[in-house]
């Protein structure tokens, strides 16, 4: 009898950790497929694919030749205006070719709240791409570093390893990012594993000789080999997200702004 109890306890307990771990695998695709959905309307809601791209807005500047370089054509727009409204700490909009990297890009008075924030500022486990507190709003930095989670459902910058990759880093040697004043094509060079708190955080406000040894060590480190030209008197940005490499692991990528 005895044995018999024990059995229906056990089994009643097993079936009480099925049930409980069904219910947290049914609200893990659910908080995913939420967040897939809030993302596509974001897209939907806020850009537009152009059929002849464009490069220059009102409020920029064409070049004295009135030339543009293969590749300078910007294949979206974003409505700013509407995102904006939306919240007031919209300072851009990343966009990558054949990627999943689509997004709305925002800074906060501190590197906390976009953690679990969503673009619009509701909470959110996918959080957003946020720039570092640090930072300007504007880009005007010489360095401008966009953070982003590694979401399991490869959402945000959960790929930004897979640049480490030569062939996918070929297939997709640039980036866009629009801001409300002017658009930039982000031409990559530089993609490696790090720690959270190695000198690839390091910020420079402006030129200088430490900006062009960081330059540098950033494409000596990388895992991949480019082209692109890094002069100590240009603009830059570095995405960071989690690696699980070890603790404290990250994987960054860094790109050149190009207007």
């Amino acid at each position: 009898m005895k044995k018999r109890n024990l059995s229906r306890v056990i089994l009643l307990l097993l079936s009480f950790v099925f049930i409980f771990s069904l219910s947290g695998l049914i609200r893990y695709c659910l908080e995913y497929r939420e967040l897939k959905r809030a993302q596509e309307e974001a897209v939907k809601n806020y850009t537009q694919e152009v059929q002849t791209p464009e490069l220059f807005g009102e409020k920029e500047e064409k070049p004295d030749d009135g030339k543009l370089e293969e590749g300078s054509l910007c294949p979206i727009k974003v409505d700013f205006d509407a995102l904006l409204a939306v919240n007031k700490d919209i300072v851009g909009w990343l966009y990558c070719e054949g990627t999943n990297i689509n997004y709305p890009v925002v800074q906060g008075e501190d590197n906390d709240h976009y953690l679990n924030h969503g673009y619009d500022g509701k909470e959110s486990r996918a959080g957003a791409l946020f720039v570092e507190a640090e930072n300007g709003r504007d880009f005007a930095d010489s360095n401008t570093i966009i953070y982003g989670h590694h979401m399991r459902d490869g959402s945000m910058l959960a790929h930004l390893a897979d640049f480490g990759e030569q062939e996918y880093f070929d297939e997709h040697p640039m980036m866009w990012l629009l801001t409300p004043e002017k658009s930039y094509r982000v031409e990559l060079f530089g993609s490696y594993l790090t720690s959270a708190d190695s000198d690839s955080y390091t910020i420079f406000t402006g030129p200088c000789e430490e900006l062009e040894e960081y330059l540098k060590a950033a494409a000596a480190a990388s895992d991949v080999q480019a082209e692109t030209e890094t002069p100590k008197d240009g603009r830059y940005i570095m995405l960071s997200t989690c690696e699980y490499d070890f603790e404290g692991a990250r994987y960054v990528l860094h790109g050149r702004l190009l207007p």
